[in-house]
């Protein structure tokens, strides 16, 4: 595989955009700004190639677990170039190459079970799989590795080829991932294209591409659904969102504090899933709320590639505006800062870690998805206020139940309109299980054989029984 960079386009002069390391807030690299126009080029190819890869699963199976090991052996040079460019601590970005590399072992192993359809009928019907053709997909800037092979690892062992674009605030270490995986796969199997918009649009509406698979905001899912919608390309989206996390009456704080801070601030409160409102019995709150601020003030804030640093900074200067406003928003509302609440001094896009009490509920700390270092502990009165409260979103990706009574929690648990919930803990996916949101968090199922079946479409064959 050659990424598009590799390849000239006659009479076309190279065009490239910076790429800033969020702990600066300076340039240190840039990366192609490749234009909507070349896409055609790049599809043409992806279709080529497809023919010969979807024809020969062993074979495919070998090449996944080959891209495997080599991402495991370029996983120094990953993990630095990510958190240069995405900002999280040194030891999280390992976390996310070796992360990468054990989804693409994972569906390397996965194959579809052809099934026998036994209705009573004087036939032999079989339900048999085929894949797609070409897909894409569009990945965001707070795992970009992660995400991308929870996209393309299962639409590659399900026989598609793809072409892939990462966010413009991270596309370097997307790009290197690329020309690793270049070594073991077939050429055009998995393109690598980096630029702005509207390179991202062109792709999500390319009549060549037939499933588009996409991991970001609302407004922008909505975006790919219409553009896709044009050629009828099947989409999974996995959009925003507003986890809560709902303490009850038996909660042992000091023991669950550790765990519920990290749940809200792993990778600075830059993951889908963290947890982004508490509810607290009124009679826990001061205590809940003094616990987290106690780690808040706590935890080392700095450059990911110090290793002294546990949380690192916003991952760019858009994103940290917002922090800011739904910050200052909060506290004009009346919310009161227990730890934080404000830019840190000095180069770079470092937020402190904060923890507000006395938010109304209605402010957008709380109704809409802050996405930074920012946590609301809201205090309720009734256990039904508390479920209400966390239903009351347009949300509905994930949510937790924490509370020493797990039955009890459990069933609080199966009260929440999400797709995901967790006892005692948050946010923690194996690969074998589905992952989708409801509401506006997402259309479509990722994760384990639901993963590999998305990428895969029913073909039915039905034969006369013999004699």
């Amino acid at each position: 595989m050659q990424t598009p960079e590799a390849r000239s386009v006659p009479g076309r002069r190279a065009v490239s955009f910076s790429v800033v390391d969020p702990a600066t807030g300076e340039t240190f690299d840039e990366a192609s700004d490749q234009q909507p126009g070349e896409l055609d080029d790049v599809i043409v190819r992806a279709q080529r190639a497809w023919h010969g890869w979807r024809a020969d699963p062993a074979a495919r199976t070998a090449a996944l677990r080959a891209a495997a090991d080599a991402v495991e052996t370029a996983g120094d040079d990953l993990a630095r170039l990510l958190t240069r460019e995405q900002g999280k601590p040194l030891a999280e970005s390992c976390a996310e190459v070796a992360r990468t590399a054990a989804r693409l072992r994972y569906f390397a192993d996965l194959a579809p079970r052809t099934r026998r359809i036994d209705d009573g009928r004087p036939v032999h019907s079989e339900i048999r799989w085929r894949p797609l053709g070409p897909v894409a997909a569009i990945v965001p800037w707070n795992f970009p590795l992660q995400l991308a092979a929870a996209k393309f690892a299962p639409a590659l062992a399900a026989g598609n080829t793809m072409v892939l674009k990462p966010s413009p605030f991270t596309p370097l270490a997307t790009r290197l991932l690329g020309s690793v995986l270049a070594a073991v796969l077939p050429e055009d199997v998995l393109t690598v294209v980096t630029g702005r918009e509207p390179l991202g649009a062109r792709l999500a509406s390319h009549p060549g591409i037939r499933h588009v698979t996409f991991t970001g905001s609302v407004p922008t899912g909505r975006a790919v659904a219409a553009a896709a919608a044009g050629s009828l390309a099947r989409v999974t989206l996995e959009l925003g969102g507003n986890d809560a996390a709902v303490l009850l009456d038996d909660v042992d704080v000091d023991r669950i504090a550790d765990r519920l801070f990290w749940a809200a601030f792993r990778n600075c409160g830059q993951v889908c899933m963290a947890v982004k409102r508490v509810y607290v019995p009124a009679r826990l709150h001061a205590e809940v709320v003094e616990a987290l601020a106690q780690r808040a003030k706590a935890v080392a804030v700095g450059p990911g590639l110090d290793p002294e640093t546990r949380l690192g900074p916003v991952n760019n200067a858009p994103q940290l505006a917002r922090v800011e406003q739904i910050t200052e928003q909060a506290l004009a509302d009346g919310a009161r800062v227990a730890s934080g609440g404000h830019r840190l001094d000095g180069p770079g896009y470092f937020f402190a870690p904060t923890i507000l009490t006395d938010v109304p509920p209605g402010s957008p700390v709380v109704t809409e998805e802050q996405f930074g270092p920012v946590l609301p502990v809201l205090p309720y009165r009734s256990l039904d206020e508390a479920v209400d409260a966390a239903n009351g979103t347009g949300f509905g990706l994930g949510g937790s139940v924490w509370g020493t009574d797990l039955d009890r929690a459990e069933a609080v648990a199966d009260r929440l309109e999400c797709g995901t919930a967790w006892i005692n803990h948050h946010a923690e996916l194996s690969l074998a299980q589905p992952f989708a949101g409801v509401k506006d968090s997402g259309v479509g199922v990722a994760g384990g054989p639901w993963g590999l079946y998305g990428n895969l479409r029913p073909f039915v064959v039905h034969r006369p029984q013999e004699g």
